[in-house]
């Protein structure tokens, strides 16, 4: 019996379609269905007497055995409607397939999924609709055992007619499930069959070794140029094993003789003549078995044919030698070649070299197969090389990558090397082919313009440092400009900071603020303004961003002038301020928000605008093309800064958009 507790409500079965999605892939689902081979069957009573007895019990004037094809529902079984299948369009059932059990609809013309079903409003005018699921052991639903009331039902099923709903709903499975497994077994059955009947070179024998006496069919006996009546009542061994070729002949009675003292196990190739004096190739399998002594007592098995694969493997001998003499073409237009060629295996055994390798590095031939490659790299390249080319390996992506290789001078050159794989039909990887190209001089080359570059960068670097000196000579001598002395010489040192960060560099001058990022450059700027302790008092927090040099003099030049004036006049001029840098991105925008708390409170906004506002703004909205809005709150100032995405790293968006 089923217990009502175990079982979904009917409200739980409710649940809207749209807001369900299959739990399985549909492609398969339909697959799985025609794979019972029960579509467009005719009628059968053992489906006819469920829909009868489900009608009855439910009290409905119509029930069917409901399956959900690509297109359509087709019914195995009805009762009440007269019809075999309807458009999917119109089907309830098709609704049930998303649910977990089944569904049931009280009243389809106040349910939104069914009010405008043709069946609703028009003939035959359905109201009440109860389905239970019909899944395979997998739970991949098929279709449904549902009945259905042109009169609604507010109270739905009672618990008996829910219990032989489900019930007669796994008998429908039970059905189909039975009908599939004879169906399967008739098919193997006549594959077999017909399998036997086209192979003419099948035979099979039974040797019952104590009492000497080797039973065969037919086809055995041909085989063996033995009697096929003799074979039928049984004949000795040693009838059958005088027709193996006497080249095979101690070979085949050593490996008889293993199975029945090893395991049982028989597989043997050898050459037998017919009785026509015709060699062929045969495979033999069988079992040897046992008494509880362990003594052998029988030993059966089959024979096929196999003289026709054996000319086949002669032919593929012969293609193989003709790859063999196409393989040494290859060799010849690999050696051709001024590029280093190499080939390795699917797993990346290296097994060919063409001669510029060996000109190249001058080791012997073949002492690079296999890893052994690898120390041809300059050791701080391996771990890089490998890695690399392990990634290829794992995914059949193209390798590509720089290192150095050891010139047969003992130097080691700059070489690009580079690979890819070949696949077989199938998509697998068979064989990776590569190159290794020397570009020792084109590294120089550009080593060489490098160094101009840092050498430029240098000589700037150092123009900023006697600009900064002769404004401070020039401030000693004329002592009335020393206020405007000090503000020119802070606003060239934040431009020397900037130009520092993002300036060509070699490894040993590599600044030591990080990486080219916006909150890497700020947290330098904003050393200068730490407490006495070396805490920070403008605090970063947010989103980062990538930062070029494009960018650096004007955000270098905005910050310096805010942190000024925050040291001067606001929240960095007392001991207890601080200033909070937010930034954050939205969508194609940059948002900077600086807020300055425990300053002198702001009574009003200034009424003159200074030089150092004038080009807080200019560098924002003329440099940057960004909008600066000024915030004077009580608590102290706010300032927002919103900005193109791009905007402080313009080169690689261009780059990007190429």
């Amino acid at each position: 019996m089923i217990d009502r507790n175990d079982r979904p409500s009917e409200d739980a079965c409710l649940t809207h379609a749209d807001k369900d999605s299959p739990r399985w892939d549909e492609s398969k689902r339909l697959a799985i269905l025609r794979d019972y081979g029960v579509l467009d069957t005719d009628r059968e009573a053992a489906f006819d007497d469920i829909v009868a007895l489900i009608a009855r019990i439910c009290e409905a004037p119509i029930a069917v055995v409901n399956l959900i094809d690509a297109d359509r529902q087709w019914f195995k079984a009805e009762a009440g409607l007269g019809v075999r299948e309807t458009p999917l369009a119109t089907s309830f059932c098709a609704h049930t397939l998303l649910q977990a059990d089944g569904m049931v609809v009280r009243d389809a013309s106040l349910d939104p999924r069914f009010a405008a079903n043709p069946l609703v409003t028009g003939e035959p005018h359905l109201r009440f609709y109860a389905g239970r699921l019909l899944k395979t052991q997998d739970g991949v639903p098929l279709g449904a055992l549902c009945v259905l009331d042109t009169k609604a039902r507010p109270e739905g099923l009672t618990d008996l007619q829910q219990m032989a709903l489900q019930t007669l709903a796994d008998q429908v499975m039970s059905q189909l499930e039975l009908r599939r497994v004879l169906r399967q077994r008739e098919e193997s059955e006549d594959t077999t069959r017909r399998a036997l009947q086209a192979s003419n070179y099948v035979g099979a024998w039974d040797w019952d070794i104590v009492a000497d006496r080797v039973v065969a069919d037919e086809r055995f006996a041909a085989m063996y140029g033995v009697d096929p009546v003799v074979a039928r009542a049984g004949a000795p061994i040693a009838d059958f094993t005088r027709s193996v070729d006497p080249q095979d002949e101690a070979r085949v009675q050593a490996e008889i003789q293993a199975a029945m003292s090893g395991e049982g196990r028989f597989h043997s190739e050898y050459r037998v003549r017919d009785a026509q004096g015709q060699a062929r190739w045969i495979v033999a399998r069988g079992q040897v078995y046992f008494d509880p002594t362990g003594a052998p007592v029988r030993f059966s098995g089959v024979v096929v044919d196999i003289t026709d694969r054996k000319q086949a493997d002669a032919e593929l001998e012969a293609i193989a030698a003709r790859l063999s003499a196409s393989e040494a073409q290859f060799r010849v237009l690999a050696d051709a070649m001024p590029q280093m060629v190499w080939s390795t295996r699917p797993d990346g055994f290296h097994d060919y070299y063409n001669a510029r390798w060996y000109e190249f590095t001058g080791v012997p031939a073949g002492s690079t197969d296999g890893e052994g490659w690898t120390d041809m790299f300059h050791p701080e390249d391996q771990p890089r090389a490998m890695e690399r080319w392990r990634r290829c390996l794992a995914t059949g992506e193209p390798y590509e990558i720089e290192y150095r290789l050891k010139h047969h001078s003992g130097v080691y050159r700059w070489t690009l090397g580079r690979a890819a794989a070949v696949r077989n039909p199938d998509g697998e990887i068979s064989r990776w082919f590569g190159t290794c190209t020397d570009i020792d001089e084109l590294k120089r080359l550009e080593q060489g313009r490098e160094l101009i570059s840092q050498e430029l960068s240098h000589r700037i670097k150092n123009i900023f440092a006697v600009i900064t000196a002769l404004v401070a000579l020039s401030a000693r001598q004329y002592p009335e400009a020393r206020a405007f002395a000090a503000s020119l010489r802070t606003r060239i040192t934040a431009l020397a900071r900037a130009h520092e960060f993002v300036r060509p560099h070699t490894e040993t001058s590599q600044p030591t603020v990080g990486a080219n990022t916006l909150h890497a450059f700020l947290s330098d700027l904003f050393q200068a303004y730490a407490d006495d302790a070396g805490a920070a008092r403008v605090h970063l927090a947010g989103d980062d961003a990538v930062f070029d040099d494009q960018a650096a003099t004007s955000v270098a030049l905005l910050f310096h002038e805010l942190a000024t004036n925050a040291a001067k006049y606001g929240a960095l001029s007392r001991t207890g301020g601080r200033v909070d840098l937010a930034t954050r991105r939205e969508e194609d925008r940059f948002i900077l928000t600086w807020i300055e708390t425990g300053g002198p409170p702001v009574s009003e906004a200034p009424t003159r605008t200074g030089f150092g506002s004038s080009l807080a703004s200019l560098s924002v909205e003329g440099q940057l093309g960004g909008r600066l809005v000024r915030d004077w709150r009580p608590e102290g100032l706010r300032i927002l800064v919103d900005l193109p995405a791009t905007a402080l790293s313009r080169r690689r968006a261009a780059e990007k958009a190429h």
